[in-house]
């Protein structure tokens, strides 16, 4: 999971001294490996969710192990549902609404799912801006889940979630992972998707989830279309 400089630069499309840059102003944490800087690559993922950076299809190409499965996010966004009118007027109180609709088994501990989004919520903001958030655990091990999931919600009324473009959030994708593995992916994966002006569009008139699952799978085809080339 960790990786050099030169890989992250190559991986954001970025100078390196740009993510040099980002070491030494603390943005994202790195350590030292033979008095060389790595990088963990959940802290690389997240920062360039929040910056909205240019993630190339290149990243989904990479070979994947043969004993772990990585969903079509066009699956776990059916598996997570979509919800609109979430009420709420602060960030723990939406999450808490959202968190009572996820599909868990009776014995699952809410609360405690909503304290560790919150804690992750304190390390710095999940909303990547355009009124829209990623909420997500630091450590998907923590929670114990079988599958992975990602809740769509469209709230009743926005509400702030310290932006880096200061626009309140509206829309909210709650991701859940069993694994570290299929975090990166999920989490790349919407990145990159939600960079479609297509896909966009279907979220801003807040449309049915047949209709957002159609979009998604329409841009993982073209995706998948364009890494067997």
């Amino acid at each position: 999971m960790l990786l050099t400089v030169s890989q992250a630069a190559k991986l954001l499309h970025v100078p390196e001294k740009t993510v040099l840059r980002w070491i030494k102003k603390d943005q994202i944490s790195a350590c030292t490996v033979n008095e060389e800087y790595r990088l963990n690559r959940v802290d690389l993922l997240e920062l360039a969710t929040e910056q909205r950076l240019n993630l190339s299809p290149e990243i989904f190409a990479e070979p994947e192990e043969p004993d772990i499965h990585l969903p079509h996010l066009s699956q776990v966004l059916k598996a997570g549902g979509t919800h609109h009118d979430i009420q709420g007027k602060t960030k723990d109180e939406v999450l808490k609404n959202i968190i009572s609709l996820l599909k868990f088994p009776p014995q699952a501990d809410r609360d405690y799912i909503l304290q560790v989004l919150m804690a992750r919520e304190a390390l710095g903001t999940t909303a990547i801006g355009d009124g829209i958030a990623i909420p997500h655990v630091r450590n998907p091990i923590l929670l114990h889940v079988n599958a992975a999931m990602i809740t769509l919600c469209f709230l009743t009324n926005p509400i702030d979630f310290k932006a880096i473009d200061n626009k309140p959030v509206d829309t909210i994708f709650l991701l859940i992972s069993p694994t570290v593995k299929v975090h990166l992916h999920l989490l790349s994966k919407l990145a990159y998707i939600l960079r479609d002006q297509r896909f966009k569009a279907v979220l801003q008139r807040q449309g049915p989830q047949s209709e957002i699952i159609a979009a998604v799978k329409l841009i993982e085809g073209e995706l998948a279309g364009g890494n067997a080339r």
